[in-house]
């Protein structure tokens, strides 16, 4: 059975939301993996936890990145059909 990475992913959810939202994903993708092995057996379940709590902090980071991007898509496009331009 291979130890968990709960830190890990829980370190990366919390660095997903204040620093660089690509590791919100990284979070997501690791929790989401790591809590199916666990399911299976294949994975120390004491970490499900923490696990689960970088998980649910990757899906909130992930969303912060998606409305970023759709704000900069929003103003970047009424800058180019702007009046006058």
């Amino acid at each position: 059975m291979r130890p968990h990475r709960g830190s890990t992913v829980l370190v990366y959810g919390i660095l997903g939301i204040v620093v660089c939202q690509l590791l919100a994903i990284a979070a997501w993708r690791m929790g989401t993996d790591d809590l199916r092995d666990m399911e299976f057996g294949q994975m120390d379940p004491s970490g499900r936890d923490l696990t689960n709590a970088g998980r649910v902090l990757g899906m909130v980071g992930t969303g912060i990145l998606i409305f970023q991007l759709a704000i900069m898509l929003i103003v970047f496009g009424a800058m180019l059909l702007a009046p006058g331009r």
